[in-house]
């Protein structure tokens, strides 16, 4: 019945942090749509943009920032990404550790966006 997943909402409390990191940090592409609103486009998906307290209707029951755990595939190696985000001033909290992906087993590494949301980055490890 589901075949894949087309965007997710992230509630944020300071949308130009959120795009600063995702865009500036992370590569994503900034989408305006509709009467104002911000998405963050990678891939086939994206990632919508909610800041806490002017919420878009419908919602989250209890739409928090920081609250989500995201894991991304790495459309480079994950030593490249490292290198990357070490350069652009990044903290990474752990990793490059072994995981188990949805499709198979992951490399990954861990960070944190402005609202504390977890932030996974991976690659396909190699077996």
């Amino acid at each position: 019945m589901i075949d894949h997943l087309d965007h997710l909402v992230l509630t944020t409390t300071d949308e130009a942090a959120c795009v600063a990191f995702y865009v500036g940090l992370l590569g994503m592409q900034l989408e305006t749509f509709g009467q104002g609103r911000k998405a963050l486009r990678f891939g086939q998906q994206k990632i919508n943009l909610h800041v806490r307290g002017a919420e878009f209707e419908p919602n989250a029951h209890l739409p928090v920032p920081g609250a989500l755990d995201l894991c991304f595939i790495a459309s480079e190696p994950l030593d490249a990404v490292i290198a990357t985000l070490t350069a652009r001033g990044a903290r990474i909290i752990e990793g490059p550790v072994a995981r188990t992906g949805a499709c198979y087993p992951i490399r990954s590494i861990y960070l944190r966006d402005p609202d504390l949301n977890l932030i996974e980055i991976s690659e396909r490890a190699d077996a």
